[in-house]
């Protein structure tokens, strides 16, 4: 007969082992799903509301599109060049049959043909007004040769994050967070009208192993091939 300190000992051991195997069975689940988690595609939610006024695909095909300087509201003055690019970028690629002129294209262009003073005051107007004057308009579609200016303008950007998944108070899996407010418009330089605008709303979430956060050029870069989609084709 076994005496009552060895078979608590021997409880005491089989509880031990039953806990660290549990342990070990969750640590290696966590594992395989931490590794399993970058194949999974981000989800992305879209919103886009789009408005046709006087663009035609054939004028939009043979007259082409220069980017011009984006406006912004939410505090990311700094990125403005870097916004206009990734999406002049992404729209050349959703949509090669247009040509498109990138923002660094069309500012070179402006101050090759002395126009950096009348560009600085058609935006300085413009911030007052949200008009940008024809007169200006007719030397920079000149200048670029292309009648057709786009402008971006970044109304709202937000990223964030939340712990999914972790063990002994080690986070390894995060579901990263970005939302996108971003109004477009593109104007006719010929008669001074806006041709065509929309306004794009973006979620985007995906779940991350890594210290990586959405970013706004990733979630620029989507917003740039859904409005490619809806333009005159």
């Amino acid at each position: 007969m076994k005496s009552p300190r060895l078979l608590f000992s021997n409880q005491a051991a089989g509880h031990g082992l039953r806990l660290l195997t549990s342990c070990s069975n969750l640590i290696w689940m966590v594992l395989v799903a931490a590794l399993l988690l970058p194949g999974c595609s981000p989800q992305i939610y879209s919103n886009l509301n789009h408005k046709q006024l006087t663009l035609s695909s054939d004028r939009l095909k043979v007259e082409g599109i220069a980017f011009i300087t984006p406006s912004t509201v939410t505090g990311q003055e700094e990125e403005k060049q870097a916004v206009a690019f990734v999406f002049a970028a992404a729209l050349k690629e959703e949509r090669p049959d247009l040509t498109i002129l990138s923002l660094p294209e069309t500012l070179s262009a402006i101050n090759k043909a002395g126009l950096a003073q009348d560009y600085e005051l058609m935006y300085r107007d413009y911030k007052d007004t949200g008009v940008f004057k024809r007169n200006i308009l007719q030397k920079i579609s000149a200048a670029t040769n292309t009648r057709y200016l786009a402008q971006l303008k970044l109304a709202g950007f937000n990223q964030g994050g939340t712990s999914r998944l972790g063990v002994f108070g080690l986070r390894l899996v995060e579901t990263r967070r970005a939302t996108l407010r971003l109004f477009f418009q593109i104007w006719d330089a010929e008669n001074g009208e806006i041709a065509w605008e929309a306004l794009q709303e973006l979620n985007w979430s995906e779940e991350m192993v890594s210290e990586d956060i959405v970013t706004l050029q990733m979630i620029m870069a989507q917003a740039a091939k859904n409005i490619g989609a809806r333009l005159p084709i």
